[in-house]
């Protein structure tokens, strides 16, 4: 298994390309999501030439896309387009996503993480660099969260492996190649279980993962959480202001329980390529955690970066260079 020392890029050795992409994750809230406000942000923030990674199948698509002759745009810049994408799932339930289409027929799908929704930092700037890449992305909410139907589930790492595949299936039926699964947190336990079930992707990006899902529970609800959970067949968890945010039952924590990480990855395919990214301070997931992972799955690499908390709330520039880079290499080398 290869160590982080292996990467092309590490933290630290991006020079001006740095400074490019902190320019784009922090100024992207400042401007609207309307696609003719944000394609004038984009000319006006970022002038200058990127090339977009196009599909030979689909170079002439894309083309269509592209500026004139003569044109005051970037003839190299693809127009971006962000749609509202609804996919049903197979509990009938509906789950909400946004696409950002760029014209390339490979696609890379984002899940977030645990009670959080698309509408994530972390989801969205890696979308927005993908796409300044010319590589489509969806972002969506798993069932239960943000906009998507159902009830809110503590546990269900399977459950939202069967959405994402709910969503990849929607997409090969529009003709896209399902280039990588990303997910943060519990979002990145998710991908790693859908490839170890399905065999159908082969690139996969697990960030700040957990790899012993026996951990973090009474970290996050107290001591006494498993003998209130045995007495009422539930806990409801209160936020700040004191009114119930959502709740526990005995069935949920257990299925949390029986989900063995260590087991489903060693079902991995060896020509799944599998990176993990993991932030040295992270304070909900330790670092621990993904050198495990490091230990067991065949086709790795770890990528450490230094100082970067759980949510990356300082390092969303350094986390997406990272992730731009794994997903270049395999561009390049045609898989």
């Amino acid at each position: 298994m290869d160590s982080t020392s292996e990467l092309p890029i590490r933290f630290g050795e991006w020079g001006d390309d740095t400074s490019y992409m902190e320019q784009l994750v922090n100024n992207y809230h400042l401007v609207s999501s309307t696609p003719f406000i944000y394609e004038k942000f984009l000319q006006s923030t970022f002038p200058i030439p990127r090339v977009p990674f196009l599909s030979r199948k689909h170079s002439a698509r894309s083309n269509l896309r592209m500026s004139q002759p003569g044109s005051t745009h970037d003839a190299q810049k693809p127009v971006i387009q962000q749609q509202k994408v609804i996919i049903p799932n197979n509990h009938g339930e509906k789950l909400m996503g946004l696409l950002h289409e760029t014209g390339s027929e490979e696609i890379v799908i984002l899940c977030h993480g645990f009670r959080s929704t698309k509408e994530n930092n972390t989801m969205v700037n890696l979308a927005v660099a993908l796409e300044n890449e010319g590589i489509s992305a969806f972002r969506f909410d798993f069932a239960g969260n943000g906009e998507s139907e159902g009830s809110f589930q503590y546990g269900g790492y399977w459950r939202e492996a069967d959405d994402l595949h709910a969503v990849i299936q929607h997409f090969r039926g529009e003709k896209r190649v399902i280039h990588a699964i990303l997910g943060h947190s519990k979002g990145g336990g998710v991908v790693l279980l859908y490839a170890s079930k399905y065999h159908d992707v082969y690139m996969v990006l697990n960030v700040s993962g957990r790899y012993n899902l026996k951990t973090g529970i009474e970290e996050r609800f107290g001591k006494d959480f498993f003998e209130r959970i045995k007495m009422d067949g539930y806990v409801d968890v209160k936020n700040k202001t004191g009114s119930v945010d959502f709740r526990v039952t005995e069935e949920s924590l257990m299925d949390r329980l029986n989900t063995d990480m260590h087991e489903a990855c060693l079902k991995i395919e060896k020509d799944c390529r599998v990176l993990t990214i993991h932030g040295s301070a992270d304070e909900i997931i330790p670092v621990e955690d993904a050198i495990e992972f490091d230990k067991i799955i065949p086709n790795h690499k770890l990528h450490i970066i230094e100082g970067a908390d759980h949510g990356y709330s300082s390092h969303q520039a350094q986390l997406a260079k990272v992730v731009l880079n794994f997903v270049r290499t395999a561009l390049q080398e045609g898989k």
